[in-house]
């Protein structure tokens, strides 16, 4: 039998004890349950011995080059407990694989050596924002969706609620995973994680944690506000002409992180209340609240210095007089948005990584780039570049 058959195999099997266990909702009933069990018992692939399933698992994902064919791996990863297991021990993380697999994938760094292209569409009348990612090389593909924003402009502050579901933006969503906050001017931004970055991290006290719209929510996952992210913009009061000058603080991630050998906390599953908490990420159910949910990376102490990003500087272009940065052609229309993140090495002479960590550009009207690669998340990566969306006072 060749191994594309296998495969055909596997889906007609799980496809025919779908259509055997899972009915209607007005059928569903303890007897369904019987059906699905005994249908499962009965299939070839049940007893398949455990090194002969970890061989054709990792096969699968071995064979899975992009998303479209990733598929295949999440399938495989939802049939069972130990085919979850399994899955979860044969898929890297993007720091070691550079492949977004599951939705906890875009919670943990992104590759050492390439960057994550990515873009963003906003929709002005509904003010959202979707993260995609590149499916190819052209800009303008239909891509994957992988997060969605929604603004919230409060009388003092803006709130930037971010979901791994694009159908339902909020904080009492099950789907919630963070959110952006500005201060009045919109000059100063903290990025909040719900859930903890790493076993060390200390929950921030804020407004919105029990209300949503003036109504008590009680979310299904343990939503905290977990501070991951500073991102601060410098005042230009006389009007001086240049670019947005930002700086961020990456409260969760050491400045050790990008030397040879360094290491950023990586969270390895999210950690629901209980097992049935996220109905939608089955596959990262589990029974307890562990500590090994954060498996990999140091955990800043008050005495570590935190990883600091600054925008790169830079280079005023004679002939078209404008100021010019190299984005690899990912950025074709000049905006005051556009920048590039480099690690500020902070030895007091002000100077700056050249390796660019995360990169933000505008492409069209409502279409932007934005690529980013380890120590930083998907999730904080956009989290980051939300904030030039945010209209800044006396900035520009």
């Amino acid at each position: 039998m060749s191994f594309k058959s296998m495969i055909q195999d596997m889906k007609d099997e799980f496809g025919s004890i779908s259509r055997k266990g899972f009915r209607s909702r007005s059928h569903r009933v303890v007897q369904d349950c019987t059906v699905t069990l005994d249908a499962l018992r009965q299939s070839c692939w049940a007893n398949m011995p455990p090194e002969l399933l970890r061989d054709v698992l990792m096969r699968i994902e071995e064979s899975d080059s992009d998303w479209r064919l990733r598929k295949n791996v999440v399938a495989c990863a939802g049939v069972c407990r130990s085919w979850r297991e399994i899955m979860k021990e044969i898929v890297k993380t993007p720091e070691v694989s550079g492949k977004l697999t599951f939705p906890i994938s875009l919670k943990q760094p992104g590759p050492r050596d390439k960057l994550v292209q990515c873009f963003i569409r906003r929709n002005r009348s509904s003010q959202t924002y979707h993260l995609f990612l590149n499916l190819n090389e052209v800009a303008n593909d239909d891509g994957k969706f992988l997060l969605a924003a929604r603004k919230c402009k409060r009388p003092t502050y803006t709130d930037y609620i971010i979901s791994l579901n694009a159908e339902d933006v909020s904080k009492g969503s099950s789907t919630y995973i963070g959110k952006l906050r500005s201060n009045f001017l919109g000059t100063k931004f903290t990025a909040y994680d719900a859930q903890p970055s790493n076993a060390g991290a200390k929950v921030s006290k804020c407004r919105s944690t029990r209300f949503v719209g003036m109504k008590q929510v009680s979310p299904r996952i343990p939503t905290g506000n977990y501070p991951v992210a500073h991102i601060s913009y410098e005042l230009n009061v006389l009007g001086a002409r240049g670019p947005r000058r930002m700086l961020c603080i990456m409260d969760a991630i050491p400045a050790s992180s990008i030397e040879p050998g360094g290491l950023a906390p990586t969270q390895t599953e999210f950690v629901p209340v209980n097992v049935d908490s996220f109905p939608s990420l089955h596959f990262f159910r589990s029974k307890s609240t562990r500590v090994d949910s954060f498996s990999s990376g140091p955990l800043p102490s008050p005495k570590d210095e935190v990883l600091t990003l600054k925008n790169k500087a830079p280079r005023w272009h004679e002939q078209l007089q404008c100021w010019c940065l190299n984005f690899n052609g990912r950025v074709t229309v000049a905006s005051v948005k556009n920048f590039q993140l480099v690690a500020s090495l902070g030895d007091g002479a002000g100077q700056e990584n050249e390796n660019v960590i995360l990169q933000f550009g505008k492409v069209g009207e409502d279409l932007f780039t934005m690529d980013y690669q380890y120590p930083i998340s998907a999730f904080q990566a956009f989290a980051i570049c939300l904030s030039s969306f945010d209209t800044k006072i006396a900035c520009e």
